[in-house]
């Protein structure tokens, strides 16, 4: 599936309106990866924040998705999810092992799972997992929260392309 860049229509259904917000910025990870020289992948060039890599935030957009909607809105199985793997360091879903083309397929098929849920449920419904406090929030927040947290990293690959290669934009 290809994610459009393009904004959601500016009168539409509220379902239809925060899932095109979401889904436009699944499609600028894609865009800001594109054309990366494969040496840059995992190069990091945030001092503070080495596991800050372009693939390492695709995959950890990646396991976000898998977080939120399958483990802690639907009380899925956190299993496969670096997040839930107390044997693995903390940073565990910022490092990577694939080549960033795989990383940035498995994050789209995570992402078309992710609206295959949000399309079976309605807004109102709250999360299902019962150890966790945000599983207590509707479907709409998590929505909501999915949408910040991946134009947050979107802001982050952005700074990271330009000071990799100089390639910058917005859309």
């Amino acid at each position: 599936m290809t994610f459009s860049r393009e904004r959601p229509p500016f009168v539409a259904d509220e379902r239809t309106q925060l899932v095109g917000w979401l889904d436009q910025q699944r499609a600028l990870v894609r865009w800001k990866c594109e054309g990366l020289a494969e040496a840059d992948e995992l190069r990091s060039v945030l001092p503070t924040s080495p596991a800050m890599t372009m693939a390492g935030l695709v995959y950890h957009l990646r396991w976000v998705e898998h977080c939120w909607f399958e483990v802690v809105f639907l009380n899925g199985s956190s299993a496969g999810n670096p997040q839930f793997d107390e044997s693995l360091p903390e940073d565990a879903d910022m490092t990577p092992t694939a080549p960033l083309k795989q990383l940035l397929d498995e994050f789209e098929a995570q992402c078309e799972r992710s609206n295959e849920i949000i399309a079976a449920h309605s807004l109102d419904e709250t999360g299902k997992h019962p150890g966790f406090k945000a599983g207590q929030a509707t479907l709409r927040w998590m929505v909501l929260h999915m949408i910040e947290e991946t134009a947050r990293h979107v802001g982050h690959l952005d700074t990271i392309r330009e000071l990799l290669d100089g390639e910058k934009g917005y859309y």
